[in-house]
């Protein structure tokens, strides 16, 4: 008698755990959907959507399938999820979407799904930045130039009144990676005059921390220290 109630009682802890889990997420499908995406199963990810899963559920950080796929890279989830018309410019908690992720963290190939699925080129992160400009302060160089190629505005301030130009100095350590952002940005028609907001210019930032490289190729685009 005391078995069958110990089994009841974790029956019923189970149908509690598992209701507050799909009260809170959306839905066991939408769990398993986001377990699938994240963990990078295609297959799982597309019997999940045919049997009904919503490809735009939340977890509680506000993360949809999809940028929990491209959190870890995970492209063929991505794929998936994009062809079955996840929104590319969803945001989460924090204002990072699919679109602006991908881009700020060198994942060229979910950029790339993005960019053909509808991604919203003037969407900001929480800084107020494109995805361009952390591209760039990171160092992603072929992110930059599909960026660049897909039509970002190059002049774009974020709250720091910094454009993508002035993070690629600023943050950057000044090697090959970074020169060849900055080369690529005034190529795009980058105005190598804006200013942060204390009035500093980009060659004066780059002469600061002895970037000669970079210095070169500001002051033959017409710099101004």
């Amino acid at each position: 008698m005391r078995l069958e109630h110990l089994n009841v009682f974790f029956a019923g802890l189970l149908a509690m755990l598992t209701s507050i889990t799909a009260n809170a997420e959306g839905g066991v499908l939408e769990s398993q959907l986001r377990e699938a995406a994240e963990n990078g199963d295609a297959a799982q990810v597309r019997s999940l959507l045919d049997q009904g899963a919503n490809r735009e559920s939340r977890d509680r950080s506000g993360r949809t399938p999809l940028l929990l796929a491209t959190h870890r890279n995970q492209v063929d989830a991505a794929r998936v999820l994009i062809e079955a018309g996840a929104d590319v410019n969803a945001k989460d908690n924090i204002d990072d979407s699919p679109y602006l992720y991908a881009g700020a963290r060198g994942f060229n190939q979910i950029l790339r799904l993005t960019l053909a699925s509808g991604a919203d080129l003037k969407s900001t992160n929480r800084y107020g930045g494109t995805a361009l400009i952390p591209a760039a302060e990171r160092g992603h160089v072929e992110n930059v130039r599909t960026l660049i190629e897909a039509g970002v505005d190059v002049n774009h301030l974020n709250r720091l009144h910094w454009t993508a130009l002035m993070e690629a100095i600023v943050l950057s350590d000044g090697g090959p990676r970074h020169v060849e952002i900055v080369e690529l940005l005034i190529e795009a028609g980058a105005d190598v005059n804006i200013a942060d907001k204390d009035g500093v210019t980009p060659l004066a930032h780059a002469r600061q921390r002895g970037y000669s490289a970079m210095e070169k190729l500001l002051l033959a685009a017409g710099a101004r220290p």
